[in-house]
């Protein structure tokens, strides 16, 4: 009997993705609870995991197409050519085969060919293509210990450890080994191409563009991005504070902080708080406008800008007023990691009504952020950079931040705006109106 491969529900406002990779190929055996294919839509990258046990049967979608929620991606026959379970042996033999094998690698080249062959043909998940591709790692090397060969996250791990390992380990191996074997790999790379003189007007040589398509997300990030641009009225508005007060109190309790919670403070846990208060004070900017209304949200998810590797994306703290510093920094630590992984669900990225975005991260002094539609206020932080400034008549250096809020005018006024900076540098600088909320 055939089962049917069916899109899940993608989430809130979502209902259509692109097949990005099959895991299976038509005709191989699958396990129950297998992922099969890899779906990204405009938030966030999800896998399919195989309804039963038993053969790919049919694949009615390639990579590269557009499914909705509910089409049928593919058929598992259920039952036919499933293979047996994995003997108990095969666990405690593990680890002489792999010695076995690293034996071989540098004694027998037609094994390392056989090996990246059946290494390249399967797909990564993104974990694991994350890894490889920040450490500049070829999967054929590795040696997988998933189903088929196939790698996970922890034999990409034990193997970055293996190679801190191997010079300590192996010094006479690695000097029996040719030091010119590695040069053409890497000579190869950055002289493909020649200078080549073009004439005013000629058209350009090939090989000097690269096309590539845009991913979903990059695209309904576009779209977004133009979106707010082309139908609210948005204005930016600036101010600076000084963080002197709240790198002291980050070094004075930062050890015991982390001691207590488990996790390191850092200053977005800050802003947050002092975005909060803010938004209590002053809360159109919480607000959104909906027809020829005005919706007043008296809760507060606050969405919080992360890179990752598919482009920017911004996963929400709900109820984030009701936060602790711990439990904000925790959140936003999970986030982080979910969104690197490629592991953030359509949940995680739905129903904010603020966001803060932290371009100082990658040294950015000054920017003015695009709202997130269809929230009306988005506060942009800076890089912290030592500058003069006037305090009681002296000069004195002081660790500075430039803030940037930006803001829907059709229903944030200017005044609003304005003293809502205000409130979130006030508190800054004075933390402990944070713990009194005032």
């Amino acid at each position: 009997m055939s089962v049917d491969i069916k899109v899940p529900q993608l989430g809130e406002s979502v209902s259509e993705a692109t097949v990005a990779t099959w895991f299976k190929k038509k005709g191989d055996t699958v396990q129950r609870d297998e992922p099969l294919v890899e779906l990204e839509t405009d938030k966030v990258t999800m896998e399919v995991f195989a309804p039963a046990s038993g053969v790919l049967s049919d694949v009615l979608f390639e990579e590269g197409a557009d499914v909705e929620v509910g089409a049928i991606l593919g058929k598992v026959e259920e039952g036919e050519g499933a293979p047996p379970p994995e003997p108990e042996e095969k666990a405690e033999n593990k680890a002489e085969t792999i010695a076995v094998e690293e034996e071989e690698e540098d004694a027998a080249e037609p094994a390392a060919d056989t090996s990246g062959k059946r290494d390249a043909d399967l797909p990564l998940s993104p974990a694991v293509r994350k890894l490889v591709e920040e450490n500049d790692l070829d999967p054929a090397a590795i040696e997988g210990s998933g189903k088929d060969g196939r790698l996970t996250k922890g034999d990409v791990q034990k193997h970055l450890e293996e190679a801190k390992a191997a010079p300590a380990e192996k010094p006479a191996a690695r000097e029996e080994k040719p030091k010119a074997a590695p040069a053409p790999a890497r000579s190869e790379a950055p002289a493909p191409r020649e200078r080549v003189a073009v004439a005013p007007n000629a058209p350009d040589p090939e090989g000097r563009e690269e096309r590539v398509t845009m991913t979903r997300l990059r695209k309904r990030i576009a779209e977004r991005l133009k979106a707010a641009q082309d139908t609210a009225a948005m204005l930016t508005t600036f101010n600076e504070v000084d963080m002197t007060n709240v790198m002291a109190a980050r070094k004075q309790y930062q050890e015991r902080f982390e001691k207590k919670h488990g996790v390191r403070l850092g200053f977005m846990s800050f802003f947050v708080k002092a975005a909060i208060q803010a938004l209590q004070d002053i809360p159109a900017v919480n607000g959104e406008i909906a027809g020829d209304e005005i919706v007043y949200k008296h809760y507060y998810h606050i969405g919080v800008a992360v890179s990752s590797p598919q482009g920017l994306i911004v996963p929400v703290l709900r109820d984030a007023d009701a936060m602790s510093f711990a439990g904000i920094e925790s959140a936003i630590g999970e986030m982080g990691r979910k969104a690197r992984d490629g592991e953030l669900t359509p949940d995680d990225l739905t129903g904010g009504t603020f966001t803060i975005s932290n371009g100082g991260i990658f040294g950015s002094l000054m920017s003015t952020p695009i709202l997130n539609p269809p929230q009306s206020g988005i506060l942009g932080m800076h890089k912290i950079e030592e500058r003069p400034v006037a305090r009681d008549g002296q000069v004195v250096i002081r660790p500075m931040m430039y803030l940037a809020l930006s803001y829907d005018h059709r229903i944030v006024d200017g005044r609003e705006a304005v003293t809502f900076l205000v409130r979130i540098k006030d508190a800054i600088e004075d933390p402990q109106r944070l713990l009194l909320e005032v």
